[in-house]
């Protein structure tokens, strides 16, 4: 085992994780994927299949603009993944065909510094936990020995966060190495400003949540900017969709 290259990857992934003092989870696999397969960075989504998913971890400020941009936009390579259960591998992003694709995210991450993504899928047989995405600052496709690694790092991370999960379920607790605290605290945000435009637009949560996505999008905000100004009443959205004066729209 030692000398295949599932034994080679959980190594990597062990180190990770001796190297921030804590027990192996899937951040782990988030971290050490990067230096291994050769990218500029990488992220973890937990998500169900139709499910916007939250962000697990994310090893730099690009990768969180991407899970980011996909959760604004409804749309991107992450969200294919999820819809279809295989990898979306796009090697550059300034090509017709992509821009065609995701009309929104592609040139939004061109203009964050990203020129490649490659995204796959968490699962074990049908049940999808989420996808690990990579991207790059260069276009380029993974060469076939990167993608072999990235696809047993995907697969390794995806045995970690249903351990986690399931030890989450026996004990209440949060599973060691998991979503950073700041992550969890900006999705708690986004999550209780859609919960107020429920009762502020009279409609249900998922209506709430588009509201709140295409606001970030028409204003050019990134979406927890916009939770952040409804959570602290500074912005107040009304059922109709005219702006008003003092920061209501």
């Amino acid at each position: 085992m030692t000398g295949s290259r599932e034994g080679r990857v959980w190594a990597l992934v062990a180190a990770a994780a001796a190297s921030r003092s804590r027990p192996v989870s899937a951040a782990d696999a988030c971290a050490a994927v990067v230096a291994a397969v050769e990218v500029s960075g990488a992220w973890l989504t937990a998500a169900a299949s139709g499910d916007a998913g939250h962000l697990m971890d994310v090893t730099d400020g690009t990768g969180e603009v991407l899970a980011e941009l996909e959760l604004t936009l409804g749309e991107g390579p992450s969200r294919d993944t999820i819809d279809s259960g295989g990898p979306v591998l796009a090697s550059d992003l300034s090509t017709a065909e992509t821009a065609r694709r995701w009309p929104g995210f592609a040139p939004a991450a061109q203009l964050a510094g990203v020129a490649a993504v490659f995204v796959f899928p968490l699962r074990i047989g049908a049940i999808r936990a989420g996808v690990m995405g990579l991207y790059r600052d260069r276009p380029g496709p993974l060469s076939g020995f990167h993608l072999g690694d990235a696809l047993v790092f995907a697969d390794t991370a995806t045995l970690l966060l249903m351990e986690a999960q399931h030890q989450t379920a026996g004990d209440g607790k949060p599973w060691p190495g998991g979503q950073h605290e700041d992550l969890a605290a900006h999705r708690a945000e986004i999550d209780q400003a859609t919960g107020m435009l429920t009762e502020q637009l009279g409609v249900g949560i998922a209506d709430a949540f588009v509201r709140l996505r295409a606001y970030a999008y028409a204003h050019d905000l990134r979406l927890g900017e916009v939770a952040r100004d409804i959570v602290a009443r500074r912005l107040r959205l009304r059922p109709d969709s005219g702006p008003s004066a003092g920061g209501e729209a």
